[in-house]
């Protein structure tokens, strides 16, 4: 014990040296003393101490732990336990000179346990695990992570000789987490490598082309690069020839590049095989990049001078461009064609006569004319109605109290709406139906107890979700545990939560608190759904009501804002009959609501703010306003009169606190009911991680959430965080739109991430089925977007010519034609980015839809002289819709 405490005065003072010098001059009962001890101290002392104090420990804690521990497995173990992950960067020499001390099987076995638990990107003492491996001889690992770590540190000056080098060098590009290094500097060391002769050249050209081929679209650009730096001979790209044609295909287009560059080559020196060619030109004809279809276009005419017989395969491959959206790639296509047509045989003309009854009239008619004639105009495809897409659904009701504990301990980091309704319901519900059962099925969730679990940090408290729902339950599981953080809550608050949306949703879960403190109870949830969309049927209410009122159970003032909110926009006759019949305070207030039919619909505004920055920059956000709603007469204030009850009054003060923490006693009525939603109406700008939440919180009135989102999403446009997943939920609920949810879909349909926009066109799909699409002022919000330079419009018609794709054309042309009046470049202008692309993209569902009207704007254009591609897509446009 004596060993202990003198070490722990090392420790604490933050003194490595000393903690060093002092374990390894312990005895073996020393050493056994303080290993005992270390790991219970390390867990307690890391959620006890502030980061600053922790800090200072972490080396010396590290490393006495090294020198103390005996097993290979206990050291490995210690050495990544996650209280060490920040704080003790730099100590792989001090932790090396520790193990080496022990004999070289016991290090051999630390190390491979090491590389095994080796994770990217971090790769944790990898420096330790490599050294070891150099130092026993071992044979180096065969874990991609150990190998990873290997190609990082890779340098020509101290690979010669290296075991490690020796072991992976001949198959670095057979590395799964290749992509996880610095590629620039992989190509610089390789390329040195090879010219050192450390590096077979034939070896690396054949694993390098092998990782493209392997890695298909997902191949680096890096490799490209170096396959240029390796500068190949005719003799070495002629015998690779077959997998430059297999590159062509799905590669991205660096690696497209280098192998067309590398098959024109050889067809040039006479040494392409005729069937490779063919699978080539054909291959390049499927590609969307219109640089690379120039290219096939030049080499197809090129090669056949030199190889007449050529003609059919180059005939095959240019009809498939007959079909491509730009005018000047189908122009030089049907003029290749033409040229051909003398030397065409059988194949090739059949092919061109079958493609060419995809093209405009005059190409038509002049591929018609050099092949034959008789060529049919294509069929204008048959549009097919769009299915509505069906709404998200709930998750069943939890069904015992060990399977509400077990989806409380997997409510994580990232928690789900639906898991946060599913628990406060199955809360309020087995704590009243089997009481004693939840507590011991919750007793291995929150024992041993720990003050963060539930937000409480020192001085502060972390509020957020997942720490209100695990307040919640404490409060039940654990009355006196609960007691000891309602009694702090005066500390500083740091909220988690920032939206409106997101304080209703903390408030619901933090006043449960007192009730179960006090031992109260709280018997089953008004506001829970029953609907995926978030609406919660009046009759379910109503049920819900008459039971609280029946217990004598006061309605908690967020449960039951949040219920009313959910309720749909119209009532039944019976239904407000059976409300009249409530007594209780939260009874009167829902029969006022369905009397009046709920909320009024505020009108909304949204504006784009241009902001200027240090240094020139600027930046925008989105603004947006509410004209405030009307909310039911006969629902209670939120100021208690004066001879309220102390309880009354204090409920009216939890509701208005911004961060709210549990009351002392328990609220009598729905006093707070004007703040809970007058809340709802104050719009700000910011980031949150739960806008996926916000669409449940008000499921009938979707403008008014739509202006939270829109005021939200800009600082989400350029993540991966999954937050335009909103919209498609928002797109499920009820209410009349406008300008909020045109700009909040606009924003997701500017969405830098492909998958993130995706979002966004199951919104737009979800609304065209359903005949809601806000049309004007969808058009009006990407006008103004693009317009500020707040989204990019080649994002936006993504996501309009995916729509076109699933059969929402007349929704798209709606979209289109309303923002081509704003967008198109006046006569003199400079045509904006993306403009010709509007024109093909509205070409595109006009065709399907069979618009035929007068665009004067696009006529305008389209008379202009000359043939840029602006022009050609706006005369295409008009020669479609123009009157017959």
């Amino acid at each position: 014990m004596n060993a202990w405490q003198d070490l722990l005065k090392l420790v604490k003072a933050g003194d490595v040296p000393g903690t060093i010098r002092f374990a390894t001059e312990l005895d073996a009962a020393g050493r056994k003393a303080v290993a005992a001890e270390l790991p219970a101290y390390v867990t307690r002392e890391f959620r006890a101490t502030s980061w600053m104090e922790w800090a200072g420990q972490v080396s010396p804690l590290l490393l006495a732990g090294t020198a103390c521990l005996s097993g290979a497995a206990a050291v490995t173990a210690w050495l990544f336990r996650r209280e060490f992950r920040w704080g003790s960067q730099g100590e792989s020499g001090r932790i090396l000179e520790l193990l080496r001390r022990r004999p070289v099987a016991w290090q051999a076995d630390v190390a491979r346990r090491i590389a095994a638990r080796s994770r990217l990107p971090e790769l944790r003492h990898w420096v330790v695990a490599a050294e070891l491996v150099r130092g026993t001889g071992i044979e180096p690992p065969d874990d991609d992570a150990f190998k990873v770590g290997w190609l990082r540190t890779l340098r020509p000056s101290t690979a010669e000789g290296d075991p490690l080098f020796t072991a992976y060098g001949r198959r670095l590009f057979e590395i799964d987490g290749l992509s996880q290094t610095a590629l620039w500097q992989v190509v610089e060391v390789v390329v040195r490598l090879v010219e050192n002769g450390l590096l077979d050249r034939a070896a690396v050209i054949d694993g390098l082309v092998g990782r493209l081929l392997r890695d298909g679209p997902g191949a680096r650009v890096e490799l490209a690069g170096l396959h240029d730096r390796l500068d190949l001979d005719i003799d070495e790209s002629a015998a690779r020839a077959r997998d430059y044609a297999r590159l062509l295909p799905a590669g991205p287009v660096a690696v497209a590049d280098l192998a067309l560059a590398q098959l024109r080559r050889l067809e040039e020196a006479g040494r392409l095989e005729e069937e490779l060619f063919a699978e080539a030109v054909a291959a390049l004809a499927f590609r969307p990049e219109k640089k690379l279809l120039r290219t096939a276009l030049s080499w197809a005419g090129d090669a056949v001078l030199r190889e007449a017989g050529r003609v059919d395969a180059v005939l095959a491959a240019v009809s498939m461009i007959f079909a491509q959206d730009t005018p000047a790639l189908r122009e030089r296509a049907v003029r290749l064609a033409v040229k051909l047509a003398p030397q065409a045989g059988r194949a090739g003309r059949e092919a061109v006569r079958q493609a060419a009854a995809e093209l405009d009239g005059e190409q038509r008619e002049k591929v018609s004319a050099a092949y034959g004639g008789g060529l049919a105009e294509a069929r204008t495809p048959v549009a097919t109605p769009l299915a509505a897409v069906r709404g998200p659904s709930l998750p069943p009701p939890v069904t015992s109290p060990q399977e509400l504990a077990r989806e409380l301990a997997a409510f994580g980091r990232s928690p789900d709406v639906y898991a946060y309704e599913r628990l406060l319901a199955g809360l309020a519900e087995w704590s009243h139906r089997a009481p004693d059962a939840l507590r011991e099925a919750l007793r291995p969730w929150w024992h041993p107890f720990d003050p963060h679990t539930y937000g409480h940090y020192g001085s502060e408290i972390h509020e957020g979700l997942r720490e209100a729902v695990n307040r919640a339950f404490l409060a039940f599981a654990s009355p006196e545990h609960s007691g000891t953080l309602t009694r702090g809550a005066h500390k500083r608050r740091r909220p988690a939560a920032p939206g409106a949306f997101d304080r209703l949703y903390l408030r619901r879960a933090l006043e449960l608190v007192t009730p179960f403190e006090t031992g109260t109870g709280y018997p089953v949830l008004l506001a829970t759904p029953t609907s995926g969309t978030g609406h919660l049927d009046p009759p379910a209410l109503l049920d819900r009501l008459e039971r609280q009122e029946a217990e004598g159970v006061p309605a908690l003032p967020a449960d039951l804002a949040q219920a009313l909110l959910r309720l749909p926009r119209h009532f039944s006759p019976s239904e407000i009959e059976r409300a009249g019949r409530l007594t209780s305070g939260a009874g009167r207030a829902c029969a006022a609501w369905m009397r009046a039919g709920g909320l009024t619909d505020p009108d909304v505004t949204v504006s784009v703010r241009r902001h200027q920055g240090y240094g020139g920059s600027v930046w925008h956000d989105l603004h947006a306003e509410f004209t405030p709603p009307t909310i039911p007469s006969a629902i209670p204030s939120a100021a208690p009169p004066t001879d309220a009850p102390t309880t009354a009054a204090v409920s009216a003060t939890v509701a208005t606190a911004p961060y709210p923490g549990p009351s002392a006693a328990a609220p009598a009525s729905p006093a707070g009911l004007h703040e809970e939603l007058r809340d709802l109406f104050e719009v700000r700008s910011g980031h949150t991680y739960t806008l996926t939440w916000w669409p449940l919180v008000m499921p009938a009135h979707r403008e008014v959430v739509a202006a939270h989102l829109a005021c939200y999403l800009p600082s989400s446009m350029d993540a991966n965080d999954r937050q335009t997943q909103a919209l498609a939920a928002l797109a499920h609920g009820d209410g009349p739109l406008g300008p909020a949810t045109a700009y909040a879909l606009a924003c997701g349909m500017g969405h830098a991430n492909p998958a993130e926009r995706a979002a966004a066109t199951d919104a737009f799909l979800t609304l065209a089925a359903r005949g809601e699409v806000p049309a004007q002022a969808l058009g009006e919000a990407v006008t103004d977007l693009v317009e500020s330079e707040f989204v990019k419009l080649n994002r936006v018609l993504s996501v309009l010519d995916d729509a076109t794709q699933a059969r929402a054309q007349e929704a798209v042309w709606a979209v289109v034609v309303r923002v081509l009046p704003g967008l198109l470049p006046k006569d003199g202008e400079r045509p904006r980015a993306g403009v010709a692309d509007l024109l093909a993209t509205g070409t595109r569902a006009a065709r399907i839809a069979g618009v035929r009207v007068d665009v004067p704007e696009v006529a305008a254009v389209a008379g202009r002289r000359g043939s840029s591609r602006l022009v050609l897509e706006a005369r295409r446009l008009m020669q479609l819709i123009g009157s017959p």
